[in-house]
């Protein structure tokens, strides 16, 4: 029952597509996940992933990939860090937080962001712990796809 945290690969996509439907489950949103291992495989180069694994079963991940901040230049963003539930509580969340750390320390990034949700407070006394500055300035504006097209289109007159 040895613990292995480890860089993910190409074979490991269906694992971490799994990992990512259990969040969206976790979260209330278990139709919002539109991720496909097909999707992943096309669009490889622009995340990076570890995973922790145990007698050959992904039981966590942590997906992050570069963006480029006007105030400080190169950063890594985590986008998802999960831990199946029955894992918690075991130091495997941290494990892999070293590994994206040191990730980000090697590419060499000036900052590392990822966001906490509000109502999970377990995660964010986690977070501060851990040395974390929270913010509470800043609010996430998404438009998906056909939020996108819209935009798009309501103001193609508009120019």
């Amino acid at each position: 029952m040895d613990l292995i945290i480890r860089k993910g690969t190409e074979k490991d996509f269906p694992g971490l597509l799994s990992l990512i439907h259990e969040t969206g489950v976790l979260e209330g949103l278990p139709n919002s996940v539109k991720n496909s291992v097909e999707l992943m495989q096309k669009e490889k180069d622009l995340f990076h992933f570890f995973v922790a694994e145990q007698d050959g079963e992904l039981i966590g991940s942590a997906v992050c990939f570069f963006v480029w901040y006007t105030w400080v230049g190169k950063s890594l963003y985590l986008d998802d860090l999960y831990i199946k539930s029955e894992y918690r509580g075991k130091k495997i969340g941290t494990k892999l937080l070293q590994k994206i750390f040191e990730f980000a320390k090697e590419e060499n990034c000036k900052r590392l962001r990822f966001e906490v949700e509000e109502k999970n407070t377990k995660a964010q006394d986690f977070y501060r712990k851990l040395g974390a500055k929270m913010g509470d300035k800043w609010f996430n504006c998404d438009f998906d796809k056909e939020g996108i097209e819209a935009f798009i289109e309501m103001n193609k007159t508009k120019s």
